[in-house]
């Protein structure tokens, strides 16, 4: 597993590290100013996670490269942020990895900043989503890159958005849009998932204490984090299913 992104171990990168970590993921790591090498991809076998990571860091040739592995059945995973997906310097529309994923990029920046609620809505069941409260208990986020999914491709999460208006009888929402949060493709070999949030402050908002308990966590290397369980969860079992 190669784990591009998320700045530095010692900042961005600490979450999903730790929950990895925490999980009994083995997995290689590099930072965001990496420029990724030939010799890089002895570690993307299974599972190349992208997070914050901008297309330029990937020649085209070596991106061709790593979509001839994902066609032959390495995983493939974008998380969402500033340099994700089309973002502010990401970049991704139009490249051979971006087009690999399961949804189609605007060509302009996608990114969305979000002031008022935003909820995570389970659209469809699937084992990623299963055993988590998603109506007893949606979570929120605070950001997100606009994106769609692909015709063939499967929309397990969206984001709600509201407005909110305080009244005498207490807050009003009225819907603004829904979008497009955890969009998944499966294809002979080839999984690949594309998830417009970051994991990470501060786009991930309240879904990083989602749950009841506290779960704390340490990669080699990185920061320790301290997380809500059904926020490992959720990642946990997105990465199980990728793998």
């Amino acid at each position: 597993m190669l784990y591009l992104g998320d700045t530095s171990l010692t900042t961005a990168a600490s979450y999903l590290a730790g929950v990895l970590h925490r999980a009994g993921y083995a997995f290689e790591y590099r930072s965001s100013d990496h420029v990724l090498t030939p010799a890089d991809l002895v570690a993307a076998s299974d599972l190349l996670i992208l997070s914050d990571y901008p297309a330029s860091r990937i020649s085209t040739a070596v991106q061709e490269e790593l979509v001839r592995r994902h066609q032959a059945g390495m995983s493939l995973l974008m998380i969402g942020g500033w340099e994700s997906f089309q973002g502010c310097g990401g970049d991704w529309a139009g490249t051979p990895l971006g087009t690999a994923l399961p949804v189609l990029m605007q060509s302009e920046d996608d990114r969305q900043n979000v002031d008022g609620p935003a909820f995570v809505h389970c659209e469809q069941p699937h084992s990623i989503t299963a055993g988590l409260p998603w109506a007893e208990r949606p979570p929120l986020i605070g950001g997100y890159n606009r994106v769609v999914a692909q015709p063939d491709a499967h929309v397990l999460l969206s984001v709600e958005r509201f407005t909110a208006k305080r009244t005498p009888q207490g807050y009003q929402l009225e819907r603004l849009c829904t979008d497009p949060l955890l969009v998944i493709h499966e294809a002979g070999n080839a999984r690949s998932a594309a998830l417009t949030t970051d994991l990470a402050p501060h786009w991930v908002g309240p879904l990083v204490d989602w749950g009841p308990n506290r779960v704390q966590a340490q990669a080699p290397g990185a920061e320790a984090i301290e997380v809500g369980d059904l926020y490992a969860k959720l990642i946990q079992q997105l990465i199980a299913w990728l793998i």
